[in-house]
């Protein structure tokens, strides 16, 4: 396999870097897995960020004519991979475009890479190089927040999913309980209303909290794609859920029960904006 030429370097995009001499692909400092083929693509690609590379160049250029393989399965596969590592989408490229029957392009723009060791001036003081290790942290591109740690965010989804799993579990074994609480000010009809509203979302919010547990501990790499599809009706699930605390107004005062309140309905939006902190997708079109 041919290893593109400035091997020394480091390419820069976003919050991912390509080390070229190591043959590694980072996000924020976090080793991903791409390698073989995948690899090589995204190297050749992001040597012509901006250009158009067609499929007979990739072809010649890691597919030696004397190699017997199905070059468009393997190709495809490769980008297929490559989009995946990245969080990318054909449908709506952020990193790689494709163009029908002609190849593809790295649209994302580039950083300019830090200058190595040999070419800084030998006259450097110190101080300029405690300021360069001391720069600051790569930034989410569409939040502009400092990228955090991907295990402290995933761990806080985590969290939020198995409090959410709780509420579920303990309102359906306490579910007379709430229909009794219900009664006191509420008719029998909207008592009943109430009860019945409480066990059809608690069944519908299990299996969706256990998706959700079961991408982040995988590290499922479309989860944000997934996610903002179906992020509105996340949304209405849990605000009908804020309303909860208010069943324990007897027990633990008004004032109280706003306060969770209005911390459940603020929760969704801090799902989304962790989502996007842990899984960089492509944008909106």
């Amino acid at each position: 396999m041919p290893v593109p030429q400035n091997s020394n370097r480091i390419a820069r995009f976003g919050v991912f870097e390509l080390d070229l001499s190591a043959g590694e692909l980072r996000r924020s400092g976090v080793k991903l897995h791409l390698q073989g083929q995948p690899f090589q693509v995204l190297a050749l690609l992001l040597e012509r960020a901006g250009e158009v590379v067609t499929r007979e160049e990739l072809r010649q250029k890691l597919w030696p004519s004397d190699t017997f393989v199905d070059f468009d399965h393997s190709l495809n596969t490769a980008i297929n991979k490559v989009r995946e590592a990245l969080g990318d989408s054909a449908a709506s490229p952020r990193y790689v475009e494709t163009l029908a029957r002609r190849g593809y392009r790295f649209i994302a723009p580039m950083q300019k890479p830090a200058p190595s060791d040999a070419a800084r001036p030998t006259a450097e003081s110190s101080a300029d190089s405690a300021v360069m290790q001391t720069a600051p942290a790569d930034l989410h591109p569409e939040l502009e927040v400092p990228m955090p740690h991907r295990g402290f965010t995933r761990g806080l989804l985590v969290l939020i999913q198995v409090m959410y799993l709780a509420f579920y579990l303990a309102a359906l074994i306490r579910l007379h309980a709430i229909q009794g609480i219900a009664d006191m000010f509420l008719p029998v009809w909207g008592a009943t209303a109430l009860a019945g509203a409480v066990l059809v979302t608690a069944g519908i919010g299990i299996p969706l909290r256990l998706y959700l547990i079961s991408a982040v501990s995988f590290d499922y790499q479309r989860l944000g794609e997934k996610f903002r599809r179906i992020f509105p009706f996340v949304l209405a699930l849990d605000q009908l859920w804020a309303v909860a605390p208010f069943l324990l107004m007897q027990k633990i005062g008004l004032g109280a029960a706003f306060a969770a309140s209005a911390a459940l309905l603020y929760l969704p939006f801090s799902e989304r904006t962790l989502i996007r902190m842990a899984y960089v997708g492509p944008r909106r079109s």
